[in-house]
């Protein structure tokens, strides 16, 4: 019995890998990656790789074997990721895996937005496969804010459309210390997990914890869904992205992400990490 992690060298999906390391021997390790130059360090030491592409459903052949436990993680292109996905449904229900765990978005099938389009089709997917499943629905991740703390010191603002909005982000770590959890325990078969942090912050809060840790005078600038949009296509984001991004702003401002239902703590047994902590790491640099 193995336990396999897609996307093993991406952000999420390393951090993974660095908390079954902890758990398990690294030989009940198996990293599925697109460039094996990249899991070289994980190869070192002991885990096993599979070079696979989402995108070539016929590489994900001997992946998964009868009795492993699956770990699929959301691939990042927009627009592509249901194709993608079925690709590694349909080779882990061949293979008569022992559970998938998927990493979809927080609120599942009451996500009104667009960025929860393609995990909406592919937990019906999962779900109608017959396959055991767990369904880990991420909310926002603490370094979703903190990647581009550069941006806000530069500026001196933290500018979004979420209006009053609240995020109950965690950080990163968090939820790959939950899908861990899910992946070495028990009783998770049919399980959809509701993931978030134990706090909700509003956006002149966040501000406020930047200006208080960096010295600088940082101020939260509220703008409409559009201008936010046109914000990000000037600053070079791509339209069809920059669409989305303001459409979950939007979202934010409906309250949609901030939920605190616990379960993520509950899950790795300890508090989740408040943004300030984040913050704090990211100025350390």
């Amino acid at each position: 019995m193995s336990i396999v992690v897609t996307g093993a060298t991406g952000h999420l999906g390393r951090l993974v890998v660095e908390g079954l390391l902890e758990k398990v021997p690294a030989d009940q390790i198996t990293a599925v990656v697109r460039d094996t130059a990249k899991a070289a360090d994980l190869a070192d030491r002991g885990v096993r790789l599979h070079v696979a592409d989402y995108n070539r459903p016929e590489t994900l052949a001997g992946a998964f074997a009868t009795g492993d436990k699956v770990l699929l993680i959301s691939g990042s292109e927009v627009g592509q990721r249901v194709p993608q996905h079925q690709a590694v449904i349909d080779a882990a229900k061949e293979a008569g895996v022992a559970l998938l765990a998927y990493t979809s978005i927080l609120g599942g099938p009451a996500a009104d937005f667009s960025l929860a389009d393609e995990h909406k089709v592919t937990e019906q997917a999962i779900t109608g496969s017959g396959l055991p499943y767990a369904l880990l629905r991420n909310g926002w991740y603490n370094e979703n804010y903190t990647e581009n703390l550069s941006t806000v010191l530069e500026h001196g603002a933290v500018v979004g459309a979420a209006g009053e909005g609240r995020v109950a982000s965690a950080a990163r770590a968090d939820y790959a210390a939950a899908a861990v959890a899910v992946l070495t325990g028990e009783g998770h078969e049919g399980k959809a997990y509701e993931l978030s942090g134990d706090t909700a912050w509003g956006f002149a809060e966040y501000a406020e914890v930047v200006a208080r840790q960096s010295g600088k005078e940082i101020v939260y600038g509220a703008v409409s869904p559009a201008e936010y949009q046109s914000i990000l296509t000037g600053a070079g984001v791509p339209e069809p992205f920059a669409v989305i991004l303001s459409d979950v702003e939007a979202a934010i401002g409906r309250g949609r992400l901030d939920a605190t239902p616990g379960e993520l703590s509950r899950l790795i047994g300890r508090p989740t990490t408040p943004i300030a902590d984040s913050v704090a790491v990211a100025l350390k640099g």
